[in-house]
């Protein structure tokens, strides 16, 4: 932004570097958790509100670049800037600049109202656009109140009727989720929420001009829902309090829930295929697809020392992708990050969310049409997951110790075989073709989210590990 009210905020941004660089690793969305940050500095900033407003409104990108001399990240933030905060804004504060406290934006109810009031409007303000969905009403309603628990991304509620959602990381071109979701919205998709409106913005290309990129998108709320993983656990939690009740005795069987979640990621892909089109990959499209697989698997290897010692028998489960190589291996985009958590139970059933795919991945990677197989094999990997991570707990090691299994092992591997067997029937159902006909292919998607697991297990969250690692030995054990 240009004139004297663009040259104000870049001076007290420039002031706010140094509090950024202490706020940013406490983030839960910040994701280079682990690598020490060596400094930030501005990438583009617009002003939503002047910037001596109550509360000043500005959007910022800013790079944020590492001691260990690898590649730097860029973040969106929605910053919000007061004389002085109450207290329920006091946990949001990064800095202070000349007399104005400056927070996340998003913590602050006002800022909320005043930006779904903008996306109402249809209101430009710079270089951000705030765009309404073309024959949807979004909702006028108080302001928003900030979603706990996230990630990778921040949202606001509003009034359990829209949901805002800021992607944190800042990336050229259009975000998938919002890409997909207004694809499935085309198709009448009841598989996932409506699609309300969005924040678009541009990011500076490097030589001098801009690019587009998604700052947010606002949909309807699933109000009264549960999310999968929550359900699923509750189901292991059940069965594993039971004795030698059978799965389908426990009054909390999931089967039944795992059957509807296959017919609703089945109903997805046919969307998503009849709305962006598909294609078949020739043998050299699979080849390809294969090296991605081995070009991970040499990465997870050179971190991972069980990994290391399995990696020709590993590397041999994945070459079974090139099976499909012969009729063609139908490909059309996909979720590309499904898990249990990105599904949520509603009183009329179940709706997909999260299209973004995996956030660390570029966006190149995102976009491309891969396999409807990666999805499904991701769910069958959420299956062992809700299945034993109680148990990494409970039993820390036995998983790698080599000994028979224990009882709860048993059990839970009982309810892990039920509901992925459930899932992939419910699949069937409405793709008209069981999934589990392309064994090779599928075992080779599996073993290849195995090993990713594996991968971020060690670097993030070491007493899971043992999940991942078991789950890879039964896939190179499995005929």
């Amino acid at each position: 932004m240009t004139g004297p009210r663009g040259a104000q905020t870049e001076t007290a941004l420039e002031a706010l570097l140094p509090a950024l660089a202490g706020w940013l690793p406490g983030q839960r969305w910040f994701a280079a958790k682990g690598r020490e940050v060596a400094g930030v500095r501005i990438v583009g900033h617009q002003d939503v509100t002047p910037p001596d407003a109550v509360p000043a409104v500005t959007h910022a990108v800013i790079a944020v670049e590492f001691a260990d001399a690898g590649p730097e990240d860029w973040f969106q933030l929605l910053l919000g800037s007061r004389p002085g905060v109450a207290g329920d804004l006091d946990h949001a504060v990064i800095g202070t600049v000349g007399d104005r406290m400056v927070y996340d934006g998003l913590a602050d109810g006002e800022i909320s109202r005043l930006l779904l009031s903008l996306i109402v409007s249809d209101t430009t303000v710079g270089s951000l656009r705030f765009v309404p969905e073309p024959s949807t009403e979004a909702p006028i309603v108080g302001p928003g109140r900030p979603l706990l628990g996230e990630q990778s991304n921040s949202s606001v509620i509003y009034g359990e009727r829209a949901i805002l959602k800021l992607f944190r990381r800042a990336t050229a071109g259009l975000n998938p989720d919002l890409e997909l979701h207004r694809a499935l919205g085309r198709e009448h998709s009841q598989e996932v929420a409506p699609l309300l409106g969005a924040i678009e913005g541009d990011l500076p290309d490097g030589a001098g001009g801009t690019v587009p990129m998604t700052v947010a998108m606002l949909q309807d709320y699933a109000s009264n829902s549960a999310d999968g993983w929550s359900m699923a656990l509750t189901s292991v939690r059940d069965l594993l309090a039971e004795g030698d009740l059978r799965p389908d005795e426990v009054g909390g069987d999931f089967a039944g829930e795992a059957t509807r979640l296959g017919r609703t990621v089945a109903a997805v892909h046919i969307e998503l295929a009849r709305a962006l089109g598909t294609a078949r990959l020739d043998a050299d499209g699979v080849r390809a697809v294969a090296d991605w697989m081995l070009a991970r698997l040499d990465r997870a290897a050179e971190a991972v020392a069980q990994v290391a010692e399995r990696r020709a028998a590993i590397a041999e489960v994945l070459e079974g992708v090139t099976s499909a190589a012969e009729g063609g291996l139908l490909v059309h985009r996909i979720h590309g990050d499904l898990h249990l958590g990105q599904e949520l139970r509603t009183p009329r059933g179940w709706l997909v969310i999260d299209f973004e795919g995996e956030p660390s991945r570029p966006l190149t990677d995102r976009v491309r049409p891969d396999s409807p197989l990666r999805d499904v094999a991701a769910m069958l990997r959420s299956f062992d997951y809700a299945a034993f991570h109680q148990l990494a707990e409970w039993e820390p090691g036995a998983d790698t110790d080599h000994g028979p299994p224990s009882h709860l092992q048993r059990r839970a591997q009982e309810w892990a075989d039920r509901n992925r067997s459930a899932f992939c029937d419910g699949y069937a159902d409405i793709a008209g073709a069981d999934p589990r006909e392309n064994v090779a292919v599928l075992r080779a998607y599996e073993l290849d989210k195995a090993v990713y697991e594996v991968l971020y297990e060690t670097r993030n969250r070491p007493n899971w590990l043992t999940i991942p690692l078991r789950s890879m030995e039964r896939l190179l054990g499995s005929p």
